[in-house]
């Protein structure tokens, strides 16, 4: 980028708020997990959406590629520089942009700047009475901006959806400055084209998220977390269809975690604990909620694992007693995506599968990655009650990483393929990205790509954001 340029850019957000030096650069431009570390021109960090338009009206006029970025939480490189890119992007952080403008506790509504770390909503809810149920293991750190983005899924969705069903509104700066005020609280709205829903899921591809207005819930009057053991995946399915049963909208989550990631989260998480003695082949995290009382929470639980246990779906449970308690039971599920770092390297996959399908997916798939990498570690956990599964493979003992990343295609390809033949999705919550475009274009119905370049060309004909993400044009 030249000075002139590089200087009409820094003005925009001011000296503090613009960076360009390597060492400055690094944070915005290297993904999480260590595999995308491209470069861009310069980053900047936007105040307002005023500040956001003029970014990207003097990107239009000059052509310059726009990356928006969130909390850098994502895995699949959406929010970071094209490997092997032309370094003349430009970043755009919205973190500054973080004030929970509003809770409105009649419509049961929080408007929010896209910057918003996720927890602080979260908390903001709470404190309001109210509750907001998209939760994530990167809560901490991701912003809502980010999470719509990328439509993201977590530990709510049987109940409450994805971030899609938890949108009401959004305020989004389009690629040639333009400000949509699509900040509605309506739930009715029947007229035309649903554009917000265009945005969401884009991965920045279509304009930048810049204020959002979110749905709000009731708290629970009651709560329960249990974790089971189980032996088969049939098992799993056998339990969610028992939990249903007895419980309907009240099951809140039914996490499924297989042997060996329990056994990471333990090894590599401070003050975890083997929650089971009987350290079963598949572990369930089940939340039952009531809107009534804790004490109707803890009688359907209670009914449902003594059910459970007398037919022999489960061999062994144990129901949290405090809040402390449930907390330490979540916090074994959520570090599963961390605690798998230390073990090496690992080929990922945010999957779906219809759920009556996912235990031969795992047969099939578990075969399939012996036959490829014999001694592999299958790191086997998710969202059973929405078909999410993150199918991870961790690099055999003694292995080097390169070996392992080595073998990454053909491991790919034998699970797409799988996944296929079982009407699954390559991408559950994590979204496309670069890590996932090339697959998309194969895989992907071709009349579906069609309609969403359309899309692309129409909002973004200069092909300014996110270039090479998601789709080409």
């Amino acid at each position: 980028m030249d000075d002139t340029l590089r200087k009409r850019f820094t003005e925009i957000v001011g000296q503090r708020y613009a960076f360009h030096r390597a060492e400055d650069m690094a944070p915005y431009t290297t993904e999480m997990r260590n595999r995308f570390d491209g470069t861009a021109a310069m980053a900047l960090r936007p105040g307002s959406v005023g500040e956001v338009s003029a970014i990207l009206k003097l990107a239009s006029e000059t052509g310059t590629a726009i990356i928006p970025q969130g909390g850098n939480t994502g895995l699949v490189g959406a929010g970071v520089p094209l490997q092997g890119g032309t370094g003349e992007e430009v970043m755009v952080s919205l973190g500054r942009m973080n004030k929970i403008i509003e809770v409105d506790t009649e419509t049961n509504t929080m408007t929010v700047e896209a910057g918003a770390i996720l927890e602080n909503i979260q908390n903001a809810a709470d404190k309001a009475d109210r509750f907001f149920p998209l939760s994530l293991g990167s809560q901490g750190t991701c912003q809502i901006g980010g999470n719509i983005s990328a439509n993201a899924g977590g530990t709510g969705v049987i109940a409450y959806g994805n971030t899609r069903e938890l949108v009401m509104g959004l305020e989004v700066v389009l690629p040639d400055g333009r400000v949509w005020d699509g900040l509605s609280k309506l739930r009715k709205d029947n007229t035309g084209y649903d554009l917000k829903n265009l945005i969401i899921g884009a991965e920045g591809t279509l304009g930048i998220v810049t204020k959002a207005v979110l749905k709000l819930f009731p708290k629970p009057a009651g709560r329960e977390v249990a974790i089971a053991g189980l032996g088969s995946p049939e098992d799993k399915l056998k339990l969610l269809s028992l939990a249903k049963a007895k419980a309907a909208n009240g099951v809140t989550a039914f996490e499924f975690m297989a042997r060996v990631a329990m056994e990471f989260t333990t090894r590599h998480t401070d003050g975890a604990r083997e929650p089971l003695e009987s350290r079963p082949a598949w572990y369930v995290l089940l939340e039952i909620s009531s809107p009534r009382s804790a004490e109707d929470a803890r009688e359907t639980m209670e009914t449902i694992l003594t059910e459970a246990f007398e037919d022999g779906t489960i061999s062994d449970a144990v129901i949290a007693e405090s809040g402390e308690q449930q907390n330490a039971f979540w916090k074994l599920r959520e570090d599963m995506s961390w605690a798998q770092k230390p073990e090496g390297a690992s080929i990922k996959h945010d999957i779906s599968v219809p759920i009556r399908e996912v235990p031969k997916f795992i047969k099939l798939a578990n075969a399939a990655v012996e036959r490829i990498a014999p001694g592999s570690r299958i790191v086997n956990f998710g969202h059973l009650g929405d078909g999410n599964l993150h199918y991870n493979i961790s690099q055999p003992v003694g292995w080097e990483a390169s070996d392992h990343y080595a073998l990454e295609h053909a491991v790919n390809e034998a699970v797409y393929e799988i996944l296929g033949q079982l009407g699954g999705s390559i991408s559950a919550e994590h979204g496309i990205g670069q890590m996932k475009r090339d697959k998309l274009a194969r895989l992907k119905d071709p009349v579906a790509l069609d309609m969403m370049r359309a899309v692309k060309r129409a909002l973004d004909p200069v092909n300014i954001m996110n270039p090479g993400k998601v789709i080409e044009v």
